[in-house]
């Protein structure tokens, strides 16, 4: 439960729940964790060991949790609030479950959510830096963070910055 003051007055019953995508991989996280600390209890896993299958777990969340917000149709300033509290609740919950620090992609997911705040004149440069990301993922920034208050013409032109990037360079 949020505590907050609103206007003057405070108010003690918001909830918020958290994507139960997210709860679900966290959850799985911590059966992997239990798992992994069974194993090691009857077979040393040296860290280094450790480290690898921890990593490449959680790049393969971060990067699953990218397409999942590139399969969004429509998000609201709230909706983009909860992208990024969502993704704090699974942070929280991995550092409590791994000593893997930076966490794997952290910024992959952090730069995607916060490229749904830019402005349409900030988001071509962001387009053009941002390679990392596929085309169904950039293509869905621009319809969904700039779709409803961008012209066609400015459209075009950022959907063709990202067809840009796929076509070799002469």
């Amino acid at each position: 439960i949020l505590v907050l003051r609103v206007k003057g007055q405070w108010i003690s019953e918001i909830m918020f729940e958290h994507c139960i995508i997210i709860i679900i991989v966290g959850d799985e996280f911590e059966q992997f964790n239990k798992r992994l600390n069974e194993v090691s209890k009857r077979v040393r896993i040296p860290l280094p060991v450790s480290n690898v299958l921890w990593e490449h777990c959680i790049r393969l969340a971060n990067r699953t949790i990218v397409e999942g917000y590139a399969n969004v149709k429509k998000c609201s300033n709230e909706g983009r609030a909860l992208m990024q509290l969502d993704f704090q609740q699974f942070l929280m919950k991995l550092e409590k479950l791994t000593d893997l620090r930076p966490i794997p992609d952290k910024e992959f997911v952090e730069t995607y959510i916060k490229a749904y705040y830019l402005t349409e004149n900030d988001m071509e440069r962001w387009i053009k830096d941002h390679k990392e990301y596929s085309t169904k993922q950039l293509t869905n920034l621009v319809n969904v963070c700039l779709g409803s208050y961008i012209n066609k013409k400015t459209r075009q032109k950022l959907l063709a910055a990202i067809d840009d990037l796929d076509r070799p360079k002469r």
